[in-house]
């Protein structure tokens, strides 16, 4: 049964237990203990609406999102003060990962590097006199 429900069979015959005592209910998930969140799912949701329009629209002035400016953003319109670490769990929690800006530049022309490295730079590295 345990391979049935991909699980261990100790959980199984816990499970088989609690039925046993307590029917069906006995099987509802509890509430995790702990401290309840200060931000709401509603909040949450707004949050990432607000983080979607970018960091130029909260006056910063690149493109990127740190933990600390996303920090702002919750205090700023919430009212709510976090440790830019939480922050993390908030994001991981929502489904967003860290993201590194690429290193490239935009006006990057590929078909004019690889013609350069097909013509050039094989020249360049042997030592030879480059051709036109």
């Amino acid at each position: 049964m345990a391979r049935r429900v991909d699980s261990s069979p100790s959980s199984v015959s816990r499970w088989k237990e609690a039925v046993e005592k307590g029917g069906f209910r006995a099987l509802v998930a509890k509430a995790q203990p702990g401290r309840p969140a200060r931000l709401s799912a509603q909040q949450k949701e707004h949050l990432l609406e607000l983080l979607l329009q970018g960091p130029h629209a909260h006056g910063h002035a690149n493109q990127l999102w740190t933990l600390a400016r996303v920090a702002q953003v919750v205090e700023k319109n919430f009212g709510i003060s976090y440790h830019p670490a939480h922050v993390w769990k908030i994001l991981r929690a929502c489904g967003w990962s860290a993201q590194k800006p690429e290193r490239r530049a935009r006006e990057r022309d590929d078909e004019q590097i690889q013609r350069w490295r097909r013509r050039r730079w094989p020249h360049i590295k042997k030592g030879a006199p480059p051709r036109s």
